[in-house]
């Protein structure tokens, strides 16, 4: 319980670092913030990191990392175990 529990951790202050750069850029930028939408972008960057830590051991760096790319590294993660399917063509007689 306690691997899940600092997954979850090193996941949503990847979400938060992630967050604030987003943020910085919308103040930036006099744009309006949702700060719900942040706040579920954090939520997701902590079941992000707790699954990735499950998956690869509970690697710390690699929750937090993955934390802080959010959905993007299991898409990526599912590309690299995706099976591509093979046609085999047979010659006509």
């Amino acid at each position: 319980m306690n691997e899940i529990l600092i997954a979850a951790v090193l996941g949503g202050v990847g979400g938060l670092t992630r967050g604030v750069v987003g943020l910085l850029k919308a103040l930036s930028l006099r744009r309006r913030i949702i700060w719900t939408y942040y706040l579920i972008t954090v939520l997701v960057a902590m079941i992000v990191g707790i699954f990735t830590g499950i998956i690869f051991n509970f690697d710390s760096r690699l929750s937090l990392l993955a934390g802080y790319a959010g959905t993007d590294i299991l898409e990526g993660i599912y590309k690299s175990f995706k099976v591509e399917k093979v046609y085999v063509q047979t010659a006509k007689k």
